[in-house]
């Protein structure tokens, strides 16, 4: 029994054996503090690289009413915090960026200014199953609301006015104002995304498999595809998203179901490479997005993003809906648009 107090019961010195479990034990301490501190700095790194911009506090509360709150169902867990439920208005624009090498590369042309080249309201139904996207045509002619600018000043109110000149005159801010006069909604949140992080986007998530039922053949975005089917990389899907000349009669509307096959195809993928079991993936998809992503200051947080994400968890894509707010040629130039009434203010009542 001696023996048993000098040694294991496999015949170790007791000794040798603490310090083996020691060793083993500071080595363990210092994996996950390692694990802790990279998930710490993944953590920091993706919410830094998002743009923020403070929407509620520029425009005030002369705004259209938020949607009534929708209270968690009694039997949630008392435990776990509750995931947002209500229905939600987004407004997602798509930014022709100048700045940057690779924006120049990739379309966005020369200079410092932007405009918003895609606009989509997306509307999240109560209970976050069902979903609606409606595009606004960018060759909309719309009553420009005077907007508050980044110096303190005013934009004048402008009439008959396209509607992508609002991001053109005051940034994000005058686009949610201008969207929020013509449309009686009010936008809860505020998405931008600029050509490279797009291009990031559909590169992270293996491309995208879309079908075109005609040839396109555009030089402005420098896309050619044979009616088909097609798996496309990130700077193609760009490059469809933004043809306009080489299909149909050419206009913004043809382009935009375009952008409507597009954002199929892209929630079909996000579902199909399964994310959440490919931290790598995940990693790169996040990276991607953010690094190239203005928001309110809502969604400035990887934190809030994912609680944003988490609340969609049982939206499917066919759930989602593709339309076009209603227009017609505008009297005055038949190269641009008005709204078709009352078709459209009815569309947009269905989303209050």
């Amino acid at each position: 029994m001696a023996g048993l107090d000098e040694h294991g019961d496999e015949g170790r010195p007791v000794g040798r054996r603490s310090r083996t479990l020691k060793t083993a034990g500071l080595t363990l301490a210092a994996l996950l503090t390692l694990c802790a501190g990279a998930a710490g700095w993944v953590y920091w790194q993706l919410s830094d690289n998002i743009t923020s911009v403070d929407i509620n506090s520029a425009l005030g509360d002369d705004r259209p009413p938020r949607a009534p709150l929708t209270t968690p169902s009694p039997g949630a867990a008392a435990s776990a915090a509750p995931l947002p439920s209500g229905s939600l208005n987004i407004l997602v624009l798509g930014s022709d960026s100048r700045d940057g090498a690779e924006n120049g590369r990739l379309g966005g042309g020369e200079g410092g200014s932007a405009r918003s080249d895609t606009a989509m309201v997306v509307h999240l139904d109560a209970g976050r199953t069902a979903a609606t996207v409606v595009s606004i045509p960018r060759d909309t002619l719309v009553t420009r609301p005077s907007c508050p600018l980044a110096d303190g000043g005013e934009s004048a109110e402008a009439y008959g006015a396209m509607f992508n000149s609002a991001y053109t005159v005051g940034g994000p801010v005058c686009a949610v104002k201008t969207v929020e006069s013509l449309t009686g909604v009010r936008m809860d949140h505020y998405v931008e995304i600029d050509f490279t992080g797009f291009a990031r986007l559909v590169d992270a998530l293996g491309g995208v498999t879309v079908t075109t039922e005609e040839d396109i053949d555009d030089d402005l975005s420098h896309l050619r595809l044979a009616a088909g089917t097609h798996h496309l990389d990130g700077e193609q899907a760009l490059g469809l998203a933004r043809t306009r000349h080489g299909v149909g009669d050419g206009s913004d509307l043809g382009r935009i179901e375009l952008q409507h096959t597009l954002v199929r195809a892209l929630l079909e993928r996000i579902s199909d490479v399964g994310l959440t079991t490919d931290p790598a993936r995940l990693y790169e998809v996040a990276d991607a997005v953010t690094g190239s992503l203005t928001t309110d200051t809502g969604l400035d947080s990887l934190g809030e993003l994912i609680d944003l994400g988490r609340s969609l968890r049982d939206l499917s894509a066919d759930r989602v809906t593709t339309v076009t707010m209603p227009v017609v040629p505008a009297p005055a130039d038949p190269n641009r648009v008005v709204a078709d009434e009352p078709e459209a203010s009815e569309l947009w009542a269905s989303l209050r």
